[in-house]
């Protein structure tokens, strides 16, 4: 199963992914947790304090495989480098779960052509394309990974919005641009509920404005906020993450039908 978590910034997203790379490491899973966004949280979400290298500041790797040097627009390099050893090589590994964290390339623009993002394209192309683990994306905040296609083989586009027109809004143009380069199976989990209550209202506003359907609803919850502040993973317990692990049996309930 893989899996991309995207919706603008500050929904939840890394709080959701951490949460079902858990539970499917816990169900037995072998799990590569891909940090994506340019903002690195994923690993503190983890539970892990080490400071990680991200891919896209793995010089030597970078110069080794694609055959230039970082940052050299222009240069003649590799548009196929070797990434398949990638995972064992250089992820960090927590358990069962192997953490990948992808950077960003600061320069260029976001559409440059450099080694670096060539090998980062390269290795999302393969961990969705060619392996056999459970591969769950935390996506950089926005839309901007769609224009890339790099999404675009995913089993799952999970959309992450709170409840705010702004979320909306974004949820409204990711699943057009998912749309435009084929990725179809889009679903919607509304996070930081304080009324649940308004579950149902909430429910029928966004499968009517945007046109996916809630396949969950998570609570507004200070545990979740404490945690991330002392740097902790979120218990598992918690009424946030036992909400997250109704979406987790939902997954493996549409894995079994896709089957």
């Amino acid at each position: 199963m893989k899996i991309a978590i995207t919706g603008k910034g500050g929904v939840g997203k890394t709080f959701i992914s951490s949460v079902l790379a858990r539970l499917f490491e816990k169900s037995g899973y072998k799990v590569i947790a891909v940090d994506a966004d340019p903002n690195t949280t994923l690993a503190c979400a983890l539970g892990i304090d080490e400071e990680i290298t991200p891919i896209s500041k793995m010089n030597d790797l970078i110069e080794e495989r694609t055959g230039a040097k970082p940052n050299s627009y222009g240069a003649v390099f590799k548009l196929n480098p070797k990434v398949d050893d990638i995972v064992d090589k250089f992820a960090y590994k927590k358990g069962n779960i192997y953490l990948l964290v992808m950077g960003t390339v600061e320069k260029g623009g976001s559409g440059c052509v450099c080694p670096a993002s060539v090998l980062l394209r390269r290795l999302l192309q393969h961990l969705i394309l060619k392996r056999d683990e459970v591969v769950i994306l935390d996506m950089e905040a926005g839309i901007e990974h769609l224009g890339r296609k790099t999404t675009e083989n995913v089993d799952l586009m999970i959309v992450v919005i709170e409840p705010s027109k702004k979320s909306l809004l974004t949820a409204k143009r990711i699943k057009k641009l998912a749309n435009d380069i084929g990725v179809n199976n889009l679903a919607v989990i509304v996070n930081k509920i304080r009324n649940i209550e308004d579950k149902e209202l909430i429910k029928n506003l966004i499968e009517r404005e945007v046109g996916l359907p809630v396949i969950g609803f998570i609570p507004y919850d200070e545990e979740v906020l404490k945690s991330d502040f002392l740097g902790k993973p979120v218990d598992l317990n918690s009424k946030s993450a036992k909400e997250v692990e109704k979406i987790f049996n939902y997954i493996l309930k549409l894995k079994q039908n896709q089957n």
